[in-house]
């Protein structure tokens, strides 16, 4: 039976897609988002947790977010986690509640978002090639089984580019449309 899948392409390749919306959307753009804080990780009781799963992130003001704790020993390692997130955020400890005051974005800030923005991009981009990768992969698997011929691997090859290209230009276009709210431009 051949391995290769069209749609199983695409679905991953959207993944990527949605991945990249997902992390540029914890991006801040100078307005309090508890998405703002989904890409961090908490490493509690031995194993490494987003942070959601460990406390309630609200965000009572529009410059301010808070994290409430459920567990107060968890406190610490919450308040080291936000710290190392590189979000350029300081949380106040206050028991086992954290705030975290948003800083206005100076230019500076905003060149760094744009720079994390451009490594998540990268990372969505490495991600769809590798899945391009695998699609090949198992097509020339295919041919070398003898369940397609070479002019029907080409052609095939020839259809996860395009497809793999249309897929790297959404992202692209989703990359630049945020760096130029980060930017302000």
């Amino acid at each position: 039976m051949a391995q290769y899948d069209k749609s199983d392409l695409e679905r991953r390749m959207a993944g990527a897609v949605e991945s990249l919306k997902g992390d540029l959307s914890g991006l801040r753009t100078g307005r309090a988002n508890v998405m703002l804080l989904d890409p961090v990780t908490v490493t509690v009781y031995g194993a490494s947790m987003p942070l959601n799963q460990v406390a309630t992130v609200s965000a009572p003001e529009p410059r301010m977010l808070s994290v409430q704790v459920w567990d107060k020993t968890n406190v610490g390692p919450v308040d080291k986690a936000i710290r190392s997130a590189g979000l350029g955020l300081n949380p106040i400890v206050d028991g086992q509640t954290l705030r975290l005051p948003i800083p206005d974005l100076t230019e500076d800030r905003r060149k760094e978002l744009a720079k994390l923005a451009s490594k998540y991009a990268e990372a969505a981009r490495i991600a769809v090639r590798n899945v391009r990768r695998d699609g090949m992969d198992s097509l020339k698997a295919d041919e070398k089984k003898g369940e397609i011929s070479e002019d029907e691997r080409k052609r095939k090859e020839t259809e996860v580019q395009k497809l793999t290209d249309g897929v790297i230009a959404e992202l692209d276009a989703t990359f630049a449309a945020k760096e130029k709210e980060i930017l302000g431009q």
